[in-house]
């Protein structure tokens, strides 16, 4: 049995979660795939995997392999990378996760420039806007916006972008434009839920905060979208959020001689392990690409 291919099979199944979809991304057929689990398993004389009707899943010393197997291949695949020269593509899976909308608007449409760079690399997206566990998931490069709430997390700072007060050119013709921070009680609003109420102003030194009531909350960032582009209301967004809008006009933002806090745009490393190189290059390339838009955002 051939060792690293053996513990390449093992990630790929719990990554995917069966042994199909193993088999599907490693062009072979399952039962080798099956056959494959099998002699890793009589080889190591423990459980890698809990077989049920809902898939596949680790047990506790599956979880320990799937982890310490990783970083096998990654460190393999750095040390090919080395002896294969700094000018030489990327090769294998790159799995990355990003909060939905973002990744529509600033991910997705990078991948092909990406992966022409590296014909022979794969990348799984993971969109999901919760933060979710970096090494349970397999994930190896994470970009999350806002403060981390993991002290601990390994992280590089890509971005820092502006918040901002904004409508539709329809709702303000409507309700007239706020002229100052108080002025948003008199308005129609719309809340993202996993953020707080209170929006806090600053300008020439002055404060100034308000308690936000909404009639609309939503928990994803693409309903927020929705809502604001139906017309129902002021809403504080990343200018990220809504970039084609703000370019074409058909979103404004108010209170503009007023500054929110800013966002910052981070990828985090799963902890404990040293960052593959495709994680370390796919991140330094998003964040090449956020400062190319920096003019059309800022």
């Amino acid at each position: 049995m051939d060792r690293y291919q053996a513990m390449a099979t093992f990630v790929r199944v719990v990554e995917t979660g069966s042994f199909s979809a193993a088999a599907r991304h490693l062009n072979v057929g399952q039962p080798a795939v099956s056959k494959t689990i099998a002699q890793l398993e009589g080889r190591l004389q423990v459980s890698l995997l809990i077989r049920s009707t809902h898939g596949l899943t680790p047990t506790e010393a599956g979880q320990r392999f799937y982890e310490r197997a990783k970083l096998a291949i990654q460190e393999a695949d750095e040390a090919e990378l080395a002896a294969r020269g700094a000018g030489a593509g990327l090769s294998g899976c790159l799995r990355v996760s990003a909060a939905t909308t973002f990744a529509r608007l600033h991910v997705v449409p990078l991948l092909p420039r990406f992966l022409a760079q590296h014909p022979e690399l794969e990348i799984d997206v993971i969109l999901d806007d919760r933060v979710i566990d970096l090494i349970a998931e397999g994930i190896d490069v994470s970009l999350r916006m806002g403060a981390l709430p993991d002290s601990s997390a390994v992280a590089r700072k890509l971005a820092t972008g502006r918040r901002s007060v904004l409508a539709t050119p329809a709702y303000l013709a409507r309700a007239g434009a706020p002229q100052s921070p108080a002025d948003i009680a008199a308005h129609d609003t719309v809340l993202y839920s996993q953020l707080s109420n209170i929006w806090s102003f600053h300008r020439d030194g002055t404060e100034a905060s308000v308690t936000v009531r909404s009639r609309v909350r939503v928990s994803a960032a693409e309903g927020l979208r929705a809502a604001v582009l139906s017309d129902m209301g002021l809403t504080i967004a990343s200018d990220w959020m809504f970039w084609p809008e703000l370019a074409d006009g058909s979103v404004r933002p108010v209170l503009t001689d007023w500054s929110l806090p800013p966002i910052d745009l981070w990828a985090v490393f799963p902890a404990g392990r040293m960052a593959s190189a495709k994680a370390r290059q796919f991140a330094a390339f998003v964040e090449a690409a956020m400062a190319d838009q920096h003019q059309d955002i800022a």
